[in-house]
């Protein structure tokens, strides 16, 4: 049976076998106006499987002393209180790892295009001058070979030694990176290379930095000398 409060319509879902079949007095939850409500058929309240055992909660009789408003054990909650429609999610929607890492990779690579963009602007020498390099293939430097010095030595061994020196044309100090020496059979083929290391690291403007080396039992096919700054050619 449905319940209707005449003053507030606030209404309530309660059992027939809550009112009884002579009826009783209620009184509502929401504005505790009290009146006497109607019971239902007797023949309604055996269908309901007992005709009176009205329950002892929240259906008071006019005499009892007023308490806080509760709602009736069973009832339906009040009709303005009902929102179908005041759903929130219980959580919060999962993230998408695959869409975090494609934006990692996106910045990586722009990261990426900014480090090439900034080494042609300003070029390869100056990173690698920064760095204390050089960068040899770049390099304004000039090298001059001596004459080669090719001699048997007492213990049976040959001698092959190198010298010469690295000038600096330019008005600015810059740095010297070691040599690479390359003898070359008559084919032009290296059949035998070694690191030269200069007196001096850095040369002054229009300054020269000399250099020497020596080495033993080189192969007898090599019929010349390539000497290079390590990374590229002088």
């Amino acid at each position: 049976m449905i319940l209707e409060c005449a003053v507030c319509r606030t209404r309530y879902l309660v059992p027939d076998t809550a009112i009884g079949p002579n009826g009783r007095t209620v009184r509502c939850a929401n504005c505790k106006h009290s009146w006497h409500q109607e019971g239902a058929s007797a023949a309604a309240l055996i269908a309901a499987g007992d005709a009176i055992s009205p329950p002892p909660v929240s259906i008071r009789e006019p005499d009892t002393a007023p308490t806080p408003a509760t709602p009736v054990v069973g009832a339906a909650a009040p009709a303005h209180d009902f929102d179908a429609f005041g759903y929130s999610a219980p959580f919060r929607p999962r993230r998408n790892p695959a869409r975090r890492y494609t934006a990692i990779a996106a910045a990586a690579g722009v990261a990426m295009l900014v480090g090439v963009g900034a080494i042609s602007t300003s070029g390869a020498t100056g990173f690698a001058t920064q760095l204390g390099l050089g960068s040899a293939a770049q390099s304004p430097l000039r090298i001059e070979q001596n004459r080669i010095d090719r001699r048997d030595l007492p213990s049976g061994s040959e001698m092959f030694a190198v010298s010469g020196r690295i000038i600096n044309p330019t008005s600015e100090k810059l740095p010297v990176a070691n040599l690479r020496a390359d003898l070359l059979d008559p084919q032009g083929r290296a059949v035998y290379s070694w690191t030269i290391t200069p007196e001096a690291r850095s040369v002054g403007p229009k300054g020269v930095v000399e250099f020497k080396s020596a080495t033993l039992d080189v192969p007898n096919n090599g019929k010349a000398l390539r000497l290079s700054f390590l990374g590229g050619a002088g």
